[in-house]
C-alpha cells in the first residue's frame, strides 16, 4: 500500500462557495498506462468543486478558462486565472478549489521522460501556442511520430511565468485571528493598531509576526489577499468598480492602484494580456491618470488603506510588495 500523504488542512479559514462539492482526486489520469510522455484532458464541473489533498506520481500542469482555480500547497495558496497555469511536481501534496462552470484543463507528464524540471509548484505562462499543443495532445488518434513532435515543442515553450501569484498563510497563533477574519472578509479595514488592541498585544508584535511568518507586513499581506479575491471576481465578469467596492475601496482608482502595486499592472492590462481581449472597464479607463486616491471602508477620505507606512523603529525594512506575488520575502 502506498504511504498516506501527510495531512493538509484544505484551505484553512478560506471560505468555500455555497454548494461546493468535495471530491477525491485519482492518483493517475485515465490513459496513464499508455506509452505517452504527456496526457492531456479537460472537463467543466457544473458546481463549485474542491479536491481533497492528494498527490500524483506524475508531474501535473493545470490551467483554466472562464474563472479561477485555487490550489493549496503547504502554507501557500496559489490563485490561477486565465493566461496562467500551475506546475505541480510529482509527489507534492496539494488540494484544489474551482469556481462553478470553469473550464478546467490538466496535463500529466511522465517524470522520467520529461526534460523540464522545476524545484516546486511553479506558475507557468499559458501562451496560445502551449494551450494549442496540449489540446492537440488530448487527441487519441495521434500516431507516435506526431505525438513525439508535439511533445518536443511543448518542452521548448513550457516556461515559468513572470507573475507567479501565491499567498503565504501565517500559521502563527499570535495573528491567526487576524488572518481568519480577513480571509472571511477581505474588506475588513481595521488598522494594525486596532487589531493589536483587540488582541491585547502591541502593534510591533503583530507586525513582526506577519513579517516572520509571511515575509510581508500586515498591510502588504492584506493587500495581496484582496488582490487574490479580486482575481476571482474579475474572472467571473465583475466590473472593476464593483470589485473595488466589494473589497472595501471607495474609489476605483484606489483599488486599481493597490492591484498595480501587487501585480505590477492594472486589472484591465492583466486580463487583456491573459485573454488577448480588451477588458478595461469604464471605471478603469476613467481612473487612469487620476492622482486622487479614494478611501476604503472605514478609512479617511483621500487616504490609501493599502499603502504600507514603512518600517517602524527597530524593524527590518519592508520586502517589496511585488514580492507578495510569490509569497516570499526578499530579505
Amino acid at each position: 500500500m502506498p504511504p498516506r500523504p501527510p495531512d493538509l488542512a484544505g484551505f484553512g479559514a478560506w471560505p468555500r462557495e455555497p454548494g461546493t462539492v468535495m471530491r477525491r482526486a485519482s492518483a493517475v489520469p485515465a490513459g496513464a498506462a499508455a506509452p505517452f510522455v504527456i496526457i492531456s484532458e479537460s472537463h467543466v464541473p457544473g458546481v463549485p468543486t474542491e479536491w481533497e489533498p492528494h498527490t500524483h506520481p506524475l508531474h501535473e500542469l493545470v490551467w483554466v478558462r472562464g474563472g479561477t482555480l485555487m490550489s493549496r500547497v503547504a502554507d501557500q495558496v496559489f490563485t490561477v486565472s486565465e493566461g496562467q497555469g500551475l506546475w505541480m511536481p510529482a509527489g507534492v501534496v496539494h488540494g484544489g478549489r474551482l469556481t462553478a462552470g470553469v473550464a478546467f484543463y490538466d496535463a500529466f507528464f511522465a517524470p522520467e521522460r520529461t526534460p523540464v524540471a522545476f524545484d516546486g509548484p511553479t506558475a507557468v505562462e499559458m501562451t496560445p501556442l502551449l494551450e494549442s499543443l496540449l489540446t492537440h495532445l488530448a487527441r487519441t488518434d495521434l500516431d507516435a511520430g506526431a505525438r513525439a513532435r508535439a511533445e518536443s515543442v511543448v518542452f521548448d515553450v513550457l516556461l515559468p511565468s513572470e507573475r507567479p501569484f501565491a499567498l503565504r498563510l501565517p500559521g502563527d497563533a499570535r495573528i491567526d485571528t487576524i488572518a481568519e477574519a480577513l480571509l472571511e472578509d477581505p474588506a475588513d479595514s481595521r488598522s494594525l493598531e486596532e487589531w493589536a488592541r483587540a488582541l491585547g498585544t502591541s502593534d510591533r508584535t503583530v507586525t513582526r509576526a506577519f513579517r516572520h511568518s509571511t515575509g510581508l507586513s500586515f498591510t502588504q499581506w492584506r493587500q495581496t489577499l484582496r488582490v487574490h479575491r479580486a482575481l476571482t471576481l474579475l474572472s467571473e465578469g465583475w466590473e472593476v468598480q464593483s470589485v473595488g467596492e466589494e473589497l472595501g475601496y471607495a474609489q476605483p482608482s484606489t483599488f486599481i492602484a493597490a492591484f498595480r502595486r501587487v501585480v505590477g499592472t492594472t486589472p484591465g492590462a492583466f486580463f487583456s494580456t491573459a485573454t488577448g481581449a480588451e477588458f478595461r472597464s469604464a471605471a478603469e479607463r476613467g481612473s487612469e491618470g487620476d492622482p486622487e486616491r479614494g478611501s476604503a471602508r472605514g478609512s479617511a477620505p483621500g487616504s490609501d488603506p493599502d499603502a504600507d507606512p514603512g518600517p517602524r523603529a527597530g524593524e527590518d525594512g519592508p520586502s517589496g510588495v511585488r514580492n507578495a506575488v510569490s509569497g516570499v520575502s526578499s530579505s
